[in-house]
């Protein structure tokens, strides 16, 4: 058997709610905080999904998801419930497939003026090359 293969999930959140929620607007941190957790534990991180409110039986969680080695991880459970649209459907399709669901459960980041001005640049200019940094 091969190494466990992670599927990171993050929250695709409207840019609009920056200044209100910005870690659910920050993907790159959740997914960031996710390959830290992967990492820890010696997982290799191969899928990373950016959804909102996608329903427990879809296609694109379970494509190419292997029971028994392969398992989801989140930040935390609030990106869960937004990228998900019922937690305890996921879970309960989780444990029918035989596939483990986690959470990071790290605290998350404090953001300031300016990591929110960066977030909305990347997000806001992605086609002009902006890489975000």
């Amino acid at each position: 058997m091969g190494p466990v293969r992670v599927t990171a999930i993050a929250s695709l959140t409207p840019l609009e709610e920056l200044e209100a929620d910005p870690f659910l607007v920050d993907s790159r941190s959740q997914h960031a905080m996710c390959a830290r957790w992967a990492a820890e534990r010696g997982y290799i991180v191969s899928r990373e999904l950016l959804v909102r409110g996608l329903r427990a039986d879809h296609c694109v969680l379970w494509d190419g998801v292997r029971p028994g080695t392969d398992l989801f991880v989140a930040p935390s459970r609030r990106v869960l419930e937004s990228a998900l649209s019922s937690v305890e459907e996921f879970v309960a399709e989780c444990a029918r497939r035989g596939v483990r669901v986690e959470t990071v459960g790290s605290a998350e980041p404090s953001y300031d003026a300016q990591m929110k001005a960066r977030i909305h640049r990347r997000l806001s200019m992605p086609t002009a090359g902006y890489d975000g940094r």
